[in-house]
């Protein structure tokens, strides 16, 4: 744990400096300078970007993380895998642009009631997709590193702080809303530019193509690999973007209101996503030395974490969710207040569940994983088609809810079928009921009419009686030690 515990408190770090950064973004800057429509389009073009880069990569980022480690000799410039990392997708790019270029109109026909809006910025949206690609490639040739804190401080600092700035130059008059979409672009492409610059810094940015790199494993394999990985991210990916695409097609205003609840949402899965940045390199060398006891620890302690910090957010964001919109000053965004707790709903068994999903992707029978993740994006594009018409934007949060409790129930069990691992005891039990008795008591205490006192009142009772239970448990046993160790506890 080690490795973990020192870029996973990195990351951490990082991510909540930037959650304060988001959050300062979310809801005291683009909502207030832009209209719901406005902010939707930046959503859409971004989605439509993001699965443009996914198909041109070609599932390389996961083959990076299953087999760079066999890759891995500093002195060979690692038998030139950088150049096979980035050639294959980005001529694929070429393709895939090509393609969505020529398939404008039928895209401005799916988005008919916003068009006007849409049609002047569709170039943006191939820009963005190959800012996207090229960061996403070599983001995951750093993780493969150990070197995953500077661009965890690139996306959730850098570039948010970027925006921020680009909104406010908007807002003050000095950029156009056209201006404030390229400069929206340009906070991707520096990010892009910086993590490259970054590589040539500590050494590792050997461009120069190899034919050794045909040798250490077949290119065959890598791609075979890639192309079940690249269907199995469609459906994560779908997750992330499929929303906004159909609630767009209905209205940009409603894909605009649905980006707040998701970027208030995503809070929750911060400490998740920084462990499995440096989870998932972890887990692959697990595989490779067949370090089995090693990697259920990791399994099991990884899930008790989750779950004994992922109910503590989740609980903060639900209580205090009157507070967050106060802040917005807008009306309109405070329709999406269910879709919040949905979202949350979703995110927090997918962080309960543990590094499953990791498991089985780098594990030899990765191919199952495919199964999983076709019928998941099967199911949240008819979810979304069924409960968008119904239900509108709180449609679109179910489906994603129900999304993810559905593949990491699938994913959970498969790992218990197939190797005889399962994360769970009675301690998460314990968690669970703690964290739910505490926040039962914070939602039920009578609060002032202040926002601000209620935050107060009610986030300081849940961390007094959640905290004081964990600290006189030995529930999670990281925990435990902390407070021994800072003199809490004897």
């Amino acid at each position: 744990m080690g490795i973990v515990q020192r870029q996973g408190l990195r990351n951490t770090l990082i991510s909540y400096v930037g959650l304060g950064i988001g959050f300062v973004n979310t809801t005291l800057v683009l909502p207030r300078l832009l209209a719901p429509a406005q902010l939707g389009l930046t959503s859409v073009l971004v989605s439509l970007a993001t699965m443009g880069a996914l198909v041109s990569a070609l599932g390389f980022t996961n083959t990076t993380l299953r087999y760079f480690p066999y890759f891995r000799n500093r002195e060979t410039g690692h038998s030139g895998f950088l150049p096979l990392l980035l050639g294959l997708p980005l001529a694929l790019f070429v393709v895939v642009a090509a393609v969505l270029w020529l398939g404008r109109p039928l895209v401005l026909r799916w988005y008919a009631n916003d068009a006007a809006l849409l049609g002047p910025h569709y170039g943006v949206m191939l820009a963005l997709a190959l800012c996207i690609l090229l960061y996403n490639l070599l983001e995951a040739y750093t993780k493969s590193l150990f070197h995953s804190s500077f661009s965890s401080f690139l996306t959730d600092v850098l570039q948010r702080l970027l925006i921020v700035g680009s909104a406010a130059l908007y807002g003050a008059g000095y950029l156009s809303f056209d201006g404030f979409v390229l400069a929206y672009l340009g906070s991707y492409a520096a990010i892009a530019l910086l993590l490259l610059g970054y590589l040539g810094i500590i050494g590792e940015l050997h461009l120069r193509p190899t034919r050794a790199v045909l040798a250490v494993r077949p290119v065959g394999e890598l791609v075979r690999f890639g192309s079940f990985a690249l269907l199995g991210n469609i459906s994560g990916t779908l997750l992330l973007t499929i929303d906004s695409l159909m609630l767009g097609s209905r209205s940009f205003a409603d894909a605009g209101i649905y980006t707040i609840a998701l970027n208030i949402s995503t809070a929750l899965a911060v400490p998740f996503r920084a462990l499995y940045k440096t989870a998932y390199p972890l887990i692959a060398e697990y595989w490779k030395e067949n370090a089995t006891d090693k990697m259920l620890d990791f399994y099991r302690r990884t899930t008790r974490l989750n779950t004994a910090l992922g109910v503590y957010l989740a609980l903060g964001i639900g209580l205090n969710l009157p507070f967050i919109y106060s802040l917005i000053h807008r009306p309109e965004y405070t329709a999406g207040t269910v879709a919040v707790l949905l979202l949350l709903a979703g995110r927090l068994t997918d962080g309960i569940t543990g590094v499953n999903g990791i498991i089985v992707v780098t594990s030899p029978r990765y191919r199952y994983d495919l199964l999983f993740n076709v019928g998941l994006s099967a199911l949240i594009i008819g979810l979304n088609a069924l409960l968008i018409p119904w239900l509108g934007l709180t449609g679109a949060a179910l489906s994603n809810a129900l999304a993810l409790v559905s593949i990491n129930l699938l994913r959970t069990w498969f790992v218990w079928r197939s190797f005889g691992w399962q994360p769970f005891d009675r301690r998460i039990v314990y968690i669970l009921a703690l964290a739910s008795g505490a926040g039962l008591v914070a939602w039920a205490i009578p609060t002032p009419a202040n926002n601000w006192l209620t935050l107060l009142l009610r986030g300081g009772v849940l961390t007094a009686l959640y905290g004081l239970g964990l600290l006189l448990t030995d529930w999670v046993p990281e925990v435990a030690a902390l407070a021994k160790k800072v003199g809490l506890r004897k």
